[in-house]
């Protein structure tokens, strides 16, 4: 009997070890060595399961990508009411602080999305799910009379993932300009604007 291949086993491995390392010392000088080295195999081992860095890369952007949309999804679904859900899809939009692991490493990654088309085309992906995920929200308080919005959906979704990349981008750096509470607040300003609702659970 053929035993079972540990491949997939081992590249989930690779991707953990690719993730931490982006996280720690940045992609714009990342090394296939620094990777290997933190998986605690040799250069030449790593390129047995991934062509180059590149290839590595690009799994651990999609495994970024689907963790961070799948955690803000399900924020919105633990929630029934608009208003709440919109609370809880701000929220779950901006990084906790410099140290967000996965919110830095989605950060760093774009960064090679400026260069690369397979980056960018995941990039682009993001960016419309968390609008998809906006628009659902926007449309289903705009049914109910909840929210009265003062644009198009499409609009209004598009700028609050805007602000929360800017926002998020700042929220990051070495030395933040703003905590993590004002940008949230911020964000649920122009979100009240927009829906000319409070965004407050109701009484």
């Amino acid at each position: 009997m053929a035993r079972p291949s540990k491949a997939p086993e081992r590249r989930a491995e690779l991707v953990a070890a690719a993730r931490h390392t982006v996280v720690e010392r940045g992609v714009l000088n990342l090394k296939l060595r620094d990777v290997a080295d933190h998986a605690g195999m040799s250069p030449g081992s790593l390129l047995y399961y991934y062509p180059s860095l590149s290839d590595l890369l690009e799994d651990v952007q999609q495994e970024a990508v689907e963790r961070f949309c799948v955690a803000r999804e399900a924020a919105v679904a633990a929630e029934a009411d608009p208003r709440a859900r919109m609370r809880a899809m701000i929220g779950s939009g901006l990084p906790n602080g410099k140290n967000d692991e996965l919110c830095v490493l989605l950060y760093e990654l774009g960064t090679i999305a400026r260069r690369e088309p397979a980056y960018s085309a995941r990039h682009i992906a993001l960016y419309e799910r968390q609008v998809r995920g906006y628009v659902g929200i926007l449309e289903a308080g705009a049914a109910t009379g909840i929210f009265d919005l003062t644009d198009d959906p499409v609009t209004i979704a598009r700028n609050l993932v805007t602000l929360e990349d800017g926002y998020g981008l700042h929220l990051t750096q070495a030395v933040p300009p703003l905590d993590r509470s004002v940008a949230e607040a911020m964000v649920l300003s122009y979100a009240r604007v927009s829906t000319r609702c409070s965004l407050e659970a109701p009484a």
